[in-house]
């Protein structure tokens, strides 16, 4: 653990999975991060606002303003911010190329890093059966998910009192259950594929709440996890060089991983970044 007592500023930020409008969003630990970082872009890698649940039942405190608050200030600044929607917030999939405040949405982009190398980078949703085909599934799985998400909220205020860093117990649990371990490796290859088939180097994405930078079969695979259970978040450095940050608690951050890596064109019909 390191104190983050002043402001860094990257190449690239990459985030996801802020399931904003659920009462799981760690919007403390998300504003006190971007308090901290600030980068020339920034990819906001889908389910940024958690439209399942707010349809279910409309839950946005103040928490979730200040973080919106505080990317349309970086906006206005000067700091370019790609928006990518994931299956939470796929009612922003009909609105490619649209700016809202100087954020601009695109389904998927090719972002190119300092070294040259070249990522696809995208929600990764489309890749997950369960989502994509069997619906009603994927939202019973949802809401037992948030269950286990309540008994993080319980266990993160105990941690607290004791002084102790954040710790997940969804994102524990979830690691020793065989099959979301297969699932996991099984979409991270499946992933990796679509790279390999738009002829990069590497995809960034999200999703699956599983952060991680690693190679698989020649292809870099860098997930950026999420702010409801691991608070991670992926940065590219001005060399070119890509680093997992997990942000602990308030203040205070750990970096986790640190990997050499590959600005953003967008596949197909999507604007060049």
């Amino acid at each position: 653990m390191t104190e983050a007592t002043e402001t860094k500023h990257f190449r690239t930020l990459f985030i996801s999975d802020m399931h904003l409008g659920s009462k799981a969003a760690r919007t403390d630990f998300l504003l006190d991060f971007l308090r901290h970082h600030e980068a020339d872009t920034i990819y906001l890698v889908g389910d940024v606002v958690d439209g399942w649940r707010l349809k279910r039942n409309w839950y946005w405190p103040q928490g979730c303003n200040d973080v919106v608050q505080k990317l349309l200030r970086k906006a206005r600044k000067g700091t370019r911010i790609i928006y990518i929607p994931g299956n939470h917030d796929e009612f922003l999939r009909a609105f490619p190329g649209v700016h809202f405040g100087g954020i601009e949405v695109a389904e998927r982009m090719i972002h190119e890093a300092a070294d040259g190398k070249k990522y696809l980078v995208l929600h990764g949703d489309e890749f997950d059966v369960v989502v994509r085909n069997i619906r009603l599934l994927a939202y019973l799985g949802d809401w037992a998910y948030d269950a286990a998400i309540a008994i993080n909220v319980v266990l993160a205020a105990v941690r607290r009192r004791l002084k102790l860093p954040y710790w997940s117990f969804s994102a524990w649990a979830k690691l020793q259950v065989k099959q979301a371990v297969n699932f996991i490796g099984e979409f991270q290859k499946v992933v990796a594929e679509e790279a390999r088939r738009n002829q990069v180097d590497g995809v960034i994405c999200g999703h699956i709440h599983h952060a991680v930078i690693e190679d698989i079969e020649g292809i870099r695979y860098i997930n950026t996890g999420d702010w409801v259970e691991s608070c991670t978040a992926i940065v590219e450095h001005m060399d070119g060089t890509f680093e997992l940050i997990c942000w602990q608690s308030i203040g205070q951050t750990a970096e986790v991983m640190t990997l050499p890596a590959p600005a953003a064109k967008p596949v197909g019909d999507m604007q060049a970044a």
